[in-house]
């Protein structure tokens, strides 16, 4: 028995309106280009980049980029800095993960022209320009313009997730050094310390560390500068972290702020002897999507006040002829803990949303325990 292929299409038409039947119009820096589609060829990774300049170029976003670039050559054979950050962004847009990579674009006559470039530089002469970016005044010409594009989405409610992404390293670079590696053992890495929007996945900071230099004490600092630079009306609702996060020092500093925050608890002893006496309890409440969560307050070694605590589990249906009991060891819990601007903390579960039944705008759900944060 076979399948009938001949009333498959390649590229499905989608919900919005075609502008054109077969083909538009993109106005680029190298003036209108037509663009036809031909729905019988394969699909190309850089296809849709026409229309992505005419963004760059409508926004003014890409003229801004190069005019602000701390980048200044002295000599008159010196590459133009447009040629020099155009290549760049095509090498970023293209996937490229070394210089050597970029040799590749040489062979590209379409789209350099589109961005308003003369030439695609060599890999050599990229690396010796971006040589000649202070360090300083580069992080603040780059962080000046994803501000700039960011921050009108802070306007709306939104939660900031705080992580730590291990890199192995190989060969020699500056920072590798060997720590926590938990894929790599004994390899040298690096950490990025990331803060993302995460409903949108929008990084708005990366921090480079050493290897070493995995623990959140070495990324506080960068934390709170971030909140300060954006402005107390541009804050988020939640500030959202695994359990590492949840130490006495962020977790004071949140409360002085205001901020209300949610981490990850480690299974001590103290919280599985608090586990035990909620599992003998009936008093659980209905979290929704199969689970159910109960509300306690703690305070752990090193805590310098009690704070509220959210425990889940599965749900457990009752059993016949027990009263309507639940047994204890028929499920395991879940432990989440957090503060909010009121007395008392805020909890949010992994599927079942507590706290969004109280505020829609908080999102639903921790994210996944590796890597980046990203909404479940």
């Amino acid at each position: 028995m076979g399948t009938d292929l001949s009333e498959w299409v390649a590229h499905p038409l989608g919900e919005q309106p075609e502008v054109e039947e077969w083909s538009t119009v993109a106005d680029t820096f190298a003036g209108r280009v037509h663009i036809e589609w031909d729905t019988t060829a394969p699909v190309t990774p850089l296809g849709q980049l026409p229309f992505f300049i005419e963004y760059l170029k409508q926004g003014g976003l890409f003229d801004g980029w190069v005019a602000d670039c701390p980048l200044l050559f002295t000599s008159p054979n010196a590459p133009r800095k447009r040629d020099v950050l155009g290549t760049l962004l095509l090498s970023v847009l293209a996937g490229h993960r070394r210089y050597a990579h970029v040799t590749a674009l040489r062979c590209d006559a379409v789209n350099p022209p589109l961005l308003g470039m003369s030439k695609v530089v060599s890999e050599d002469a990229l690396r010796r320009a971006l040589a000649k970016i202070d360090e300083t005044a580069g992080m603040q010409w780059l962080q000046k313009h994803l501000d700039y594009c960011v921050r009108p989405l802070l306007d709306e409610p939104w939660v900031l997730d705080v992580d730590a992404t291990i890199k192995p390293l190989y060969g020699h670079q500056e920072g590798a050094v060997v720590g926590y590696n938990p894929r790599k053992p004994g390899r040298p890495s690096h950490c990025y310390h990331t803060y993302m929007l995460s409903d949108l996945r929008l990084v708005l900071r990366v921090e480079v560390r050493p290897g070493n230099q995995h623990n959140p004490k070495h990324a506080a600092a960068g934390l709170w500068s971030l909140l300060a630079q954006l402005g107390r009306e541009h804050w988020p609702r939640l500030l959202r972290g695994d359990a590492e996060w949840g130490n006495e020092g962020v977790m004071t500093r949140a409360e002085q702020e205001g901020l209300p925050y949610l981490f990850r608890l480690r299974a001590t002893a103290n919280v599985k002897r608090a586990l035990e006496r909620a599992m003998a309890e009936r008093d659980w409440s209905d979290a929704g999507q199969g689970w159910q969560g109960k509300e306690t307050t703690l305070r752990l070694m090193g805590w310098s006040r009690q704070r509220r605590v959210v425990l889940l589990r599965p749900s457990v249906q009752s059993p016949a002829g027990a009263g309507g009991s639940h047994r204890p060891r028929a499920a395991a819990a879940r432990f989440r803990r957090g503060a909010r601007r009121q007395a008392g903390g805020l909890g949010i579960c992994r599927l079942g949303d507590v706290a969004g039944q109280r505020n829609p705008h908080l999102g639903p759900a921790l994210p996944r325990p590796c890597g980046l944060r990203e909404r479940v």
